[in-house]
């Protein structure tokens, strides 16, 4: 629109472990996504790439910042997020003045010396553009939203599938909200409901029969009705350990402080009173084989939730690897590591060639003993692959160097960087393919639902060590205070946290 002052778009995106993983560093930013300025408007997804449909179907100039994203890990370092928290700032000044501001956020970003990551960059945004400038942000709905991040925007818009399919729409959804706001079509006054339920994301899908698919159908049904502008259900991210953790119910009203309270209570009663739902069977690795052998055919997937790199842990397990040796298998398996060391052994070595080495633990030692294991290198990578869906779909992933080690029937993927399991492109990009396998670990508890949907004969959720636990009875918390579930299985007369953007 001719005369209007610019939007400014920008993103600082990734999900931190504070139980495990590898501290983030900017490198990390740098190998999966760090674009500036006017490099943001090649961005072929995500949430960026929503705002940006939007802002140019309706003609508003752009004022592009900074675009940084990259596969969760442990806590960015402070360099690290001073660097990209300053860049995004600097630009988001000489912009100035701007109609309003785009943020593509996750919700569960932290820094070693800043618990939260997205408030602390909200409130830093909203001092630049000062009060009457509108802030809208979009989520992940594993976010751990807090007052800060509350009290800063005008409008925090969360992701409603997961698997995560609708990055894209829902950055269209946020522009829309901003554009509206700024026409004035609407009024947004935001209410956040949360119970401090702590859960991991095994049964946090949200199509089909499920528990927190019915907490989601519940608040989306809520949504374009007697005011109701936008509704958001949350399933923490359970992998923090900040004060105030929980999930519940987002609603933003159109001007209606008291609808939006009442709304977002109820989601939140609703969520937890399915928190038994939410934890799921868990099986100890030995036991999981034991179970798929007796499965004719396969592949059986043994989910091996709590090394997920895309919770933050550093996907160097061989828990499930070492279970699958000892019980001499004999039948085909892929299982995936993250090991530089070994990465580069096999490198060294060449294709064909015999190599003992010692493998797992290497990165985040706390959960358990390297494996001592002899195999052949059968693959050599460089480790590039393409997503086929999901937050990063179309771009470019990178494991760095890998290889493939076959130890008998066992096909080991070991690489050297940590990347998000969106379905099975590392495998394939290396050659493997799950059709062939009797067992296949995976490291996600979601995505494997649809990677190999229609493929797999069994899916088990392994009891083992890690940051990314299945369920959550075992973790002792330092910041994060009782009571909670399921630390505590019930909590006489809980009443949701309320915390609103408006003072009506």
């Amino acid at each position: 629109m001719s005369g209007v002052n610019p939007v400014a778009v920008g993103s600082i995106f990734t999900e931190c472990n504070q139980l495990g993983g590898k501290p983030t560093e900017l490198e990390a930013f740098a190998r999966q996504e760090l674009t500036r300025g006017p490099q943001i408007f090649e961005k072929p997804s995500g949430a960026v790439a929503g705002m940006l449909d939007v802002l140019r179907t309706r003609q508003y100039a752009i004022a592009p910042l900074l675009v940084a994203s990259t596969c969760p890990g442990g806590p960015l370092t402070p360099a690290c997020y001073r660097a990209l928290k300053s860049e995004l700032l600097d630009r988001l000044t000489a912009a100035l003045p701007v109609s309003g501001v785009l943020l593509a956020l996750h919700g569960s970003a932290s820094v070693e010396d800043v618990g939260d990551l997205e408030g602390d960059l909200l409130q830093a945004v909203r001092e630049r553009v000062g009060p009457c400038v509108p802030i809208v942000a979009t989520l992940d709905h594993h976010a751990h939203v807090t007052e800060a991040m509350v009290r800063n925007a005008d409008c925090l818009v969360a992701w409603e599938t997961y698997p995560h399919r609708d990055a894209l729409t829902t950055g269209q959804r946020a522009a829309r909200l901003l554009l509206d706001t700024l026409e004035g079509r609407i009024h947004p006054t935001m209410a956040l409901a949360k119970v401090p339920v702590l859960v991991s994301g095994v049964h946090g899908h949200t199509e089909g029969p499920g528990p927190f698919a019915d907490v989601m159908r519940y608040a989306k049904s809520l949504e374009g009705k007697d005011g109701v502008i936008s509704t958001s259900a949350f399933l923490v991210h359970p992998y923090l350990d900040l004060p105030d953790m929980g999930g519940g119910g987002l609603v933003i009203t159109d001007g209606d402080r008291d609808k939006a309270v009442t709304l977002a209570t109820e989601i939140a009663r609703r969520y937890w009173e399915r928190r038994f739902d939410l934890d799921p069977p868990i099986y100890s690795p030995t036991e999981a084989i034991e179970r798929g052998i007796a499965i004719d055919g396969g592949p059986v997937l043994l989910v091996e939730t709590a090394d997920c790199c895309g919770g933050g842990a550093a996907g160097d397990s061989v828990h499930t690897l070492r279970a699958l040796l000892d019980a001499k298998v004999g039948v085909p398996s892929l299982v995936p590591v993250v090991d530089p060391e070994a990465a580069a052994m096999c490198h060294r070595a060449g294709v064909g060639q015999e190599v003992s080495l010692t493998l797992g633990f290497q990165l985040d030692p706390r959960w358990g003993q390297p494996l001592t294991l002899t195999g052949r290198v059968t693959r050599l990578s460089a480790g590039k692959f393409r997503y086929t869906g999901g937050i990063w779909s179309g771009q470019d992933g990178d494991m760095g160097p890998s290889a493939v080690l076959s130890v008998g029937s066992v096909h080991v993927l070991v690489t050297t960087h940590a990347t998000y399991d969106w379905a099975d492109e590392q495998f394939q990009s290396v050659g493997l393919h799950a059709k062939e396998a009797k067992f296949v670990v995976v490291k996600n508890p979601m995505n494997y639902r649809l990677a190999y949907v229609g493929l797999s004969r069994a899916a088990f959720i392994l009891d083992t060590q890690g940051p990314t636990p299945a369920v959550m009875d075992k973790v002792v918390y330092r910041h994060l205070t009782r009571p909670y579930y399921p630390a505590d299985r019930d909590i006489p007369g809980l009443t949701p946290r309320v915390y609103t953007n408006s003072m009506g």
